[in-house]
């Protein structure tokens, strides 16, 4: 079988070598970056071309560049009174036309054209109210680093101040905090987790099912974020997604072991009002890895497929309408008979069946109001839901004996709505609303380890869940920038936050402000008090009574306080190149810890499929994290990239029993090293090798010591808790090694990019965890996914 996945490989690289076509179309809109009207007579031009390439933009602020040579070009941008931009390494391939979006700032110096320097401001934000702990991201990059999965979540774990050191899923930890503090938005509206086998209340999961050959530049922020973003405690994902191509037709095909198979189409609709679709299917192809033996973490084979889509309808004179949407479903089973000793989820006496289910449709309306000032409405409804089962093999010999039924469903309607205003260069305002509508039907009964009440020898069953109803959650916010000259810019802002089902009110106050100390010197300063609610499992977890029964202990819990505060400092040595340094400190109160004196608190929770089945339950914990964050980068550019990015952190925490220990996610300290470089290959320069790698070092987590005895007794996982997280697990370390292949067609609109991707090269076996084994009654040590050969191929027409 080796070999012929191996004839595969070789079919795929001969197919792809062929000759090469000479130019391609770039097409874009360019807009005033705080009102996103259209600049009318700006010039877009190609970076060192004879003749030269270049546009003006019409009516509509758009403009096309044609005959523009394959490979990475360079874009300058200029309009009277704005601040010019220059776009470098724009990849220009010959089977997709470049569509950009392009915004300027509008100048406070003068009113004369500024002169082009060149300057790089990669960090600069999509939402320019975004100015700290901010950074942007787009397709590129998550396929471009290696170890990335095709996986947005995997590519911002590369960035300071985030660990990420799971294999098996892609849980992201933010400066300490629990994933369940992690807020995803799509088109600016919240959604439900965006992953494949996601479960009720968690952020993560095994594979992304957003797609990100659909993303635009889209933010992720790490602290002290804008008002307009609430019920949030760690960080944001605030993605965008692209339009297609409005003038041509183009499709791709796309092979990946763990994206899977994909096939793309995107073109106009109606070309009167300049509209445009663009619409991609994904089905899992993890059967070649299995018959491979490779080893995905489980012999289990996940089946999963998902569809997204953005119909952008065009301009009208009663706005912009596009329609959104997201979906997808999964499933796996664990089977007993399957198993083996390296499997990280599943147990040689039991059967478990998993299924999954996530959707996601939008609206969006944008208007022009003025030539200051926008309306932008989104309303979506999403879905989703969970259903697991697992039996015991061995309770009743030769019949599967029902231990834990579990069926969740969370239906949600949202508006979200804001008015933005540009005052004039200085001031520009926002001011918003978010409504939210959800209805959650969940039923979680277990027989796993109860008592038995009917003599019958068997365990009885004990709800441990079950709520069918609807709740609302309300946000309000207003928040302003004002740039008081060159040098100095404010960024204020208040968030209000009603959670109807427990009359929790929170106001939140949002600070940041810039100092642009000399032109490659930046100070930044940042407060941000934010409020979260609980997990939805936790809130409405049923506790059991000595009678058998169950009832809601937690359904009073309040929100979850988190106050950041930041200070960072940014230097570019070079055009090209930046050094970031970053302190922070985070205060966490109002944590629900158990009533009784206990170690347990739920800032621990939230990287796993299921949560503590904990009652009884109050708002008296507390938390602190701090840490230093570095970042050196040489952005892409003289056919290569750099990037470091180191973290030492502390996240403690307070229990009812008052003492302080480190949490589950205080790894200490997380160090990133990538770096990559793309050679032409021939005279023409139209077909690329490219080559990419990756060196993660992190701290192992802390983790709580099994009581073996105790464990013995029971037949189940009993944790010393006065013991909570005292012990860590071995230091976590990784190299991935990735090799590209990119080659354009002569005769035709077809491009073609190959990538084989070494992930974890050395087969080191880092440690998953350590979990008591109740069939060998002893503990036993789980490790992560060695080393794994992940391809893609993609073909663009």
């Amino acid at each position: 079988m080796k070999n012929k996945v191996l004839h595969l490989l070789t079919l795929l690289l001969l197919f792809s070598i062929g000759a090469f076509a000479q130019t391609q179309t770039i097409r874009g809109i360019v807009l005033d970056r705080q009102s996103e009207t259209p600049l009318i007579g700006a010039t877009v031009m190609v970076a060192d071309t004879d003749p030269v390439l270049g546009s003006t933009t019409g009516l509509d602020g758009d403009f096309t560049i044609t005959s523009v040579p394959v490979g990475r070009v360079a874009l300058q941008v200029s309009y009277l009174g704005y601040e010019s931009a220059y776009l470098p390494n724009v990849l220009v391939t010959a089977g997709k036309e470049v569509i950009l979006t392009i915004s300027l700032t509008e100048s406070l110096v003068q009113l004369g054209e500024i002169v082009i320097t060149g300057a790089v401001d990669k960090q600069q934000t999509v939402n320019e109210l975004a100015t700290i702990s901010a950074r942007q991201f787009n397709t590129e990059e998550v396929m471009r680093y290696s170890g990335g999965r095709n996986d947005v979540a995997k590519l911002v774990a590369n960035f300071a101040g985030v660990a990420a050191n799971n294999d098996a899923r892609n849980d992201i930890v933010i400066r300490g905090n629990s994933p369940t503090g992690v807020l995803w938005r799509l088109e600016g509206i919240p959604i439900p987790n965006p992953n494949h086998f996601a479960t009720l209340g968690t952020t993560g999961g095994p594979v992304s099912a957003l797609n990100p050959n659909l993303i635009a530049e889209s933010d992720f922020l790490t602290g002290a974020f804008p008002a307009e973003y609430g019920n949030a405690l760690a960080g944001v994902f605030d993605v965008q997604l692209r339009k297609g191509n409005r003038d041509r037709f183009e499709s791709m095909f796309q092979l990946g072991a763990f994206s899977g198979l994909e096939a793309l189409v995107e073109g106009p609709l109606n070309k009167s009002k300049k509209g445009s679709f663009v619409a991609a299917y994904r089905h899992s192809f993890v059967e070649i890895a299995k018959a491979a033996n490779l080893n995905f973490g489980t012999n289990a084979t996940p089946r999963y497929k998902d569809l997204s889509l953005n119909l952008d309808f065009g301009n009208s004179k009663a706005g912009r309408l596009s329609l959104f949407a997201i979906g997808g479903t999964s499933a796996i089973d664990f089977l007993a008979s399957e198993i083996d000793t390296t499997d990280l989820f599943a147990r040689e006496d039991r059967n478990a069946y998993n299924t999954s289910r996530f959707g996601v449709v939008g609206l969006r309306h944008n208007i022009l109001l003025s030539e200051d000032a926008y309306l932008r409405t989104v309303i979506s409804a999403s879905y989703t839901g969970t259903t697991y089962q697992e039996d015991d093999l061995e309770l009743q010999p030769g019949n599967a004996f029902r231990l834990t039924d579990v069926d969740d469903g969370l239906t949600a309607y949202r508006l979200s709505s804001f008015y933005n205003r540009k005052v004039n260069a200085r001031l520009n305002l926002r001011t918003g609303i978010l409504l939210q509508q959800l209805h959650l039907n969940t039923q979680v009964d277990t027989r796993e380890n109860t008592p038995d009440f009917n003599d019958d020898g068997l365990p009885d069953w004990i709800n441990q869940r079950a709520f069918n109803g609807g709740f609302q959650q309300a946000e309000a916010y207003a928040q302003a920038q004002y740039r008081l000259n060159t040098h100095w810019t404010l960024n204020a802002g208040l968030n209000t936050l009603f959670f109807a089902q427990t009359s929790d009110l929170a106001i939140e106050p949002r600070l940041a402000v810039n100092w642009q100390a000399a032109p490659r010197h930046r100070f930044n300063l940042g407060y941000g008090m934010h409020h979260q609610t609980q997990p939805l499992p936790v809130f409405f977890f049923k506790q059991e009574q000595p009678d058998g029964s169950s009832i809601l202990t937690n359904d009073n819990l309040g929100l979850t306080r988190n106050q950041h505060l930041v200070l960072g400092y940014d230097f570019k040595p070079a055009d090209d190149w930046r050094i970031r340094l970053e302190g922070y400190l985070q205060w966490l109160d109002k944590v629900p810890v158990e009533s009784r004196p206990s170690s347990f608190s739920l800032l621990n929770a939230g990287a796993d499929f299921v949560f503590p089945e904990k009652g009884s339950l109050v708002n008296a914990g507390t938390g602190r994290n701090r840490g230093l964050e570095l970042t050196v980068e040489k952005f892409f550019s003289h056919n290569y990239y750099a990037l470091l990015s180191a973290s030492l952190f502390s996240a403690t925490y307070k229990g009812s029993d008052g003492i302080e220990r480190s949490t589950a996610f205080d790894g200490r300290y997380v160090v990133n090293f990538l770096t990559g470089r793309e050679f032409a290959l021939g005279r023409n320069g139209r077909r690329f090798l490219t080559l990419d790698t990756k060196f993660t070092m992190a701290g192992g987590r802390p983790f709580t010591p099994v009581d073996l005895e105790a464990s013995r007794e029971a037949n189940e996982e009993i944790l010393q808790e006065d013991q909570a997280f005292s012990q860590t697990l071995d230091d976590y370390l990784r190299w991935d090694l990735k090799i590209g292949f990119r080659t354009n067609s002569a005769t035709k609109k077809r491009s073609q990019t190959f990538f084989l991707d070494f992930q974890n090269l050395t087969n080191r076996e880092n440690i998953f965890a350590q979990r008591y084994n109740p069939v060998r009654q002893d503990v036993g040590r789980i490790n992560q996914i060695g080393f794994f050969p992940d391809i893609l191929y993609r073909l663009e027409f």
